[in-house]
């Protein structure tokens, strides 16, 4: 007789198996900046001797753009160059920072990888900002160099910089010329020192820089390379951590985590190869990079994910997909349920995760099994990852009690630069980050309610506007929505909703509050009601853009 397995008993002990001593992935507790942290006991100290490992993958494809190729071998000889040129005619050493302005491009990654031969600190500017925004952050952050693309050194025309501009399309490739041959630079840097410095995509207010270090993005390619030989495992294999050939599709910024840190910078180790798209997205045009690359790996935005659902599918051949993730912000069951009937790798292969920019990477991973289980959940804390819920005065609270999300991993970032009062808001002495974000954990799985910023505090009750916007997007004429809390003088607050569909004469706002009437309780029912044809407005990691929302509706007269 058949006997069985649990699954999570069989994860535990496959797990067990690579992080337990002896292990590919023996886990040791070691002290990272005062505080007794686990980490992962053979690793690489330095990004810079990941970028030498790669020379021996060779021919292989690294970047991949719609017009260009590039090996491993190539890169690694243009990263050289480019970071020779800019010690010796810029003076960029360690601790200096180098400022990226650019959208999508594989100078932008060359680019990252120089600034790490040089013990030197990438910036990545959000590609999005006006003058005014480019002009608090290279105040900010002080860069020694900026190296941006056409289109934003225009931009910086009108702005008084005291900082030398390097194009890509024309200074990074004289420079290279100029300054090939030669070994790669190589600068002792310690585990904790600085490597990169992204902006917070804030909704409001002024954006804040999350300082990553060495460790931080070393820790998240052991993370995925773990991933990798967990795979293997469950299949019954080794995995020697040779190349798979597998072919990743890159369609959110580089100077995001989702593109970066979890995408371009794990591929050095893995060796496969980055497919990057370039341009605004089109679901047509994404969908034919797909087909002609064979793309075998997507991470995609949910709001990617809604427009690629509005194209025909069935005029590509995505056979290639083995491999799909809704990541960067929260998605619906009902979002879920569409992909699993439109296109069917997602089936078995749907997954979501939930992390920050100043975790590096996901703190969470919900598997393709247990999404579809439970729609809802965000998945269970990765390797490396101690996450709680607490309450307001920070204690943790039992399981199936709602309070903010605290996580402390080798992942979490070293602070905002020169913001010691938002650094020490964040993150304790014993280094727990305190999200922001609120959340239940339910028998080891983590589910969402919201940000504790975005909170409607209705006459006592606390609405999670996550919850009524995932119960809106159910119906079938609503595209995507923003809930909000709008001033109210007996209750404090009340519920109001802006609701994007294609035809605003398909629907009421009578047909909505009686569609939510009937599955949330009456406070999280929207009083108010905007319903527009035109798209919600949402920051590079694709969550919507909240300034403003609330002004519009408190305007409108009440229809719920």
């Amino acid at each position: 007789m058949t006997q069985s397995v649990d699954p999570r008993a069989r994860a535990a002990e496959v797990a067990g198996r690579l992080t337990g001593p002896g292990g590919p992935f023996e886990m040791v507790v070691e002290d990272v900046l005062g505080t007794p942290i686990p980490v992962i006991r053979h690793r690489a100290r330095a990004l810079s001797e990941i970028l030498a490992n790669s020379v021996a993958l060779g021919e292989r494809e690294y970047l991949v753009t719609a017009d260009r190729r590039i090996t491993y071998a190539e890169h690694a000889a243009a990263v050289g160059a480019l970071a020779r040129a800019l010690r010796d005619r810029h003076g960029i050493g360690k601790g200096d920072r180098v400022g990226i302005l650019a959208a999508n491009t594989p100078e932008w990654v060359m680019t990252f990888w120089a600034a790490q031969c040089l013990g030197a600190i990438a910036v990545g500017y959000n590609a999005w900002w006006v003058p005014r925004e480019i002009a608090f952050g290279i105040a900010h952050t002080t860069p020694s160099v900026l190296i941006a693309d056409a289109e934003r050194a225009a931009r910086l025309a009108e702005l008084d910089l005291d900082v030398p501009v390097l194009t890509m399309e024309s200074d990074l490739p004289a420079l290279i010329a100029e300054s090939g041959g030669g070994e790669l630079p190589r600068t002792p840097v310690d585990e904790d020192d600085p490597a990169i410095i992204l902006y917070t995509s804030g909704t409001s207010g002024r954006p804040k820089g999350a300082v990553h270090s060495q460790r931080n993005l070393l820790a998240v390619i052991d993370y995925h390379r773990f991933n990798d030989a967990l795979a293997a495992a469950f299949r019954g294999e080794d995995d020697d951590g040779a190349p798979k050939g597998r072919r990743f599709l890159l369609t959110s910024p580089l100077f995001h985590i989702a593109s970066l840190h979890n995408l371009v910078i794990p591929r050095m180790v893995t060796g496969d190869t980055a497919i990057i798209h370039q341009g605004g997205f089109d679901a047509d045009r994404v969908l034919s990079l797909i087909e002609r690359e064979r793309v075998t790996n997507w991470g995609a935005m949910p709001t990617m994910a809604s427009r690629l659902l509005a194209a025909d599918l069935s005029r590509y051949d995505l056979s290639c997909l083995a491999a799909f993730s809704l990541n960067s912000a929260p998605s619906s069951h009902a979002l879920q349920e569409r992909l699993r009937q439109r296109l069917p790798v997602t089936r078995t292969v749907l997954a979501t995760s939930y992390g920050m920019t100043e975790c590096s990477t996901a703190a969470t991973l919900a598997a393709p099994a247990e999404l579809a289980a439970f729609p809802d959940t965000v998945g269970r804390p990765v390797i490396g990852v101690a996450l709680e819920i607490r309450d307001e005065a920070g204690e943790p609270v039992c399981d199936g009690v709602e309070g903010e999300i605290w996580v402390r991993s080798p992942y979490v970032m070293l602070g905002y630069w020169q913001d010691e009062a938002a650094t020490a808001a964040a993150i304790t002495p014993d280094r727990w980050l305190r999200t922001g974000d609120i959340g239940v954990m339910e028998q080891g799985r983590l589910r969402l309610s919201g940000r504790r910023s975005d909170l409607i505090l209705r006459g006592g009750e606390n609405v999670y506007p996550t919850e009524v916007e995932q119960c809106l997007e159910e119906h079938p004429a609503v595209r995507e929505c923003a809930v909000v809390g709008i001033p109210d003088a007996d209750l404090g607050q009340r519920v109001a909703a802006l609701v994007v569909v294609d035809d605003a004469a398909a629907v009421s706002a009578e047909d909505l509050t009686e569609f939510a009437r009937a599955r949330l309780a009456y406070y999280k029912v929207p009083v108010r009601w905007r319903i527009t044809t035109t798209a919600l407005t949402r920051n590079a990691t694709g969550k919507v853009v909240r300034t403003g929302v609330a002004d519009a509706l408190a305007t409108d007269a009440p229809t719920g």
